[in-house]
């Protein structure tokens, strides 16, 4: 009798002959049987059945070809899989195959076939557990030997199983998922002892890759490279190195019996390049690197023994605003670079391309000097004026050596890239600083004030602000200053904005800029002139008594 392992029913911890006595009491039973097609119509075909005196129905489609077209035809002679139901019964041609199959395949397995691992793809489930197809025949998996949590996710899946069963009288086939990883432990870990032998070192496969590392197959067993044992360069990128099917070297270190798979790694073949590193450089030495990589943050650069040092973006130029490291490095450029650190324990060395560079400022303080016109470009703009780049360095313009309007700003009037001619008027060494002027490259307002007037000129002047130190007032749209030492006579709690006063200039600062006035020089003078009139005043009239006496 053949079992329809679609209604197999498991039933607690039976075993596999009482599942079979339950499925023969609760569903319809089945056999393979020799009949005969005696009418063909649109949907079926009936087959005669001699020994059971009966007729069966036979799908069409079971008896078709790709095409369409019918294998068999009336008065061909059929062995179909045959199941009485409470109407007609039906035939199966496809499930005769399988059965056929199924005997073929028990016959070649023989008395060899307790626990062989095959691997098998589930098609569907039922109440008692999995049907699986393998090798073209369906196999059943009881659900207390699935170790399958989720069912739904099952079908379509692949694994590997043992074979635990063969029932050649009901001809069925019995696996379980959970014999082979009772028997894939005992394996892995004797094969683990093996690979620890003659120092681990074994060939394998890339099984997977992983962006923790890569999965290698050794002998039919998994193991791990940890990116950070792929080699002594540091964490290394799986995907960027490796592909699927890469043939590699390993060393197992040993077995993690939680995770059920070896520890490997690669750089573990070989000696330790960092105890070279140690004993050969120090930091501030120049060594000759190629670049690597090449990231957003910066370069690495290999030192020719399978170890990597890290350039950082700000390392790479004395350029401040370098926005990405391919704007001076390529993969594969050699360059001179110069150790900043080297840190055997964390297996980290950085090193510099810059510092072997002259600083652009040095370079800057040789060739230009203070009072030198130069042209720049903007580079960068602020609240308190704006950077200039020039000849690779960056000067200072503020905003009141920009104009010499000091309601003026530089990130009102420009902007980024424009290009301005200013000034050098320090340059400050110890701390690498440029101060530039732009102003000084046009008349101040006190130099044209001077083409109208001059030191001792008595002025009105408009008062326009008060402050502790003295008075500014206006004189011919100049503005001037006059200190608290030459307000006298007048008094300054009685000075008030918007007050006309009369003064004489006593300094004109064209380079600075400025003008200062003054009140008490303006009376002293005053007072000089009227001493002058009463002294030829006086003059004039004893010479005239002299004359008259003459």
């Amino acid at each position: 009798m053949l079992v329809n392992l679609d209604n197999v029913v498991l039933e607690g911890e039976e075993d596999f002959a009482a599942m079979l006595e339950a499925s023969e009491r609760r569903v319809v039973s089945g056999a393979m049987q020799t009949g005969e097609i005696v009418a063909i119509n649109d949907e079926y075909a009936m087959v005669a059945v001699p020994n059971e005196k009966i007729e069966a129905s036979l799908r069409l489609s079971e008896i078709q070809d790709e095409n369409g077209k019918l294998l068999f035809n009336k008065g061909d002679k059929i062995e179909v899989f045959v199941t009485s139901g409470r109407g007609r019964p039906s035939a199966s041609y496809k499930k005769a195959l399988k059965m056929h199959k199924i005997v073929e395949k028990i016959a070649e397995l023989a008395d060899d076939y307790k626990d062989k691992v095959i691997e098998a793809k589930v098609i569907k489930k039922n109440k008692g557990g999995f049907i699986l197809e393998y090798d073209g025949v369906d196999v059943f998996m009881p659900r207390r030997d699935s170790a399958v949590r989720e069912d739904d996710k099952a079908i379509g899946k692949t694994y590997k199983v043992a074979i635990v069963n063969l029932d050649k009288e009901n001809n069925s086939i019995v696996v379980s998922r959970k014999r082979f990883f009772e028997l894939d432990d005992v394996n892995r870990q004797n094969m683990s002892s093996k690979f620890l032998e003659n120092d681990g070192v074994q060939n394998g496969v890339v099984a997977k890759i992983a962006p923790f590392g890569i999965f290698v197959d050794i002998g039919g067993i998994e193991g791990l490279v940890h990116y950070t044992e792929l080699s002594h360069k540091g964490p290394v990128n799986p995907a960027k190195n490796f592909k699927e099917g890469d043939a590699v070297v390993v060393k197992v270190l040993g077995y993690d019996e939680k995770k059920r798979r070896l520890s490997l790694s690669m750089k573990a073949l070989g000696d330790d390049p960092w105890k070279e590193i140690e004993k050969e450089l120090e930091v501030g030495y120049a060594i000759k690197v190629s670049v690597s990589n090449i990231e957003a943050y910066g370069a690495f650069v290999d030192l020719g023994n399978d170890i990597e040092g890290f350039l950082h973006i700000s390392e790479i130029s004395w350029d401040k605003n370098i926005k990405h490291p391919s704007q001076y490095l390529s993969v594969g450029q050699e360059i001179d670079v110069e150790i900043i650190e080297i840190d055997t324990e964390s297996k980290r060395l950085r090193v510099s391309l810059k510092r072997l560079l002259d600083k652009p400022f040095a370079k800057f303080a040789k060739t230009h000097q203070v009072g030198e016109v130069i042209k720049g470009k903007i580079a960068t703009l602020t609240d308190f004026g704006a950077f200039v780049k020039l000849d690779g360095v960056d000067g200072l313009l503020h905003n009141e050596d920009a104009f010499w309007d000091k309601e003026l700003k530089c990130k009102n009037e420009f902007k980024v890239g424009d290009e301005i001619e200013v000034k050098i008027i320090k340059i400050d060494k110890e701390n690498e600083r440029i101060s530039l002027s732009k102003k000084l490259l046009d008349h101040s307002p006190a130099k044209e004030f001077a083409k109208t007037h001059k030191v001792d000129d008595v002025v009105n002047a408009k008062v326009i602000d008060v402050k502790d130190f003295g008075v500014f007032v206006k004189i011919d749209e100049m503005e001037a200053l006059i200190r608290n030492d030459d307000i006298y006579p007048l008094k300054k709690d009685e000075i008030v904005s918007g007050q006309e006063i009369e003064c004489v200039i006593t300094h004109i600062d064209e380079e600075n800029n400025k003008v200062r006035a003054s009140i008490k020089r303006l009376e002293r003078q005053k007072e000089k002139e009227t001493l002058k009139a009463f002294n030829a005043e006086e003059k004039i009239t004893l010479g005239d008594k002299l004359k008259n006496r003459l």
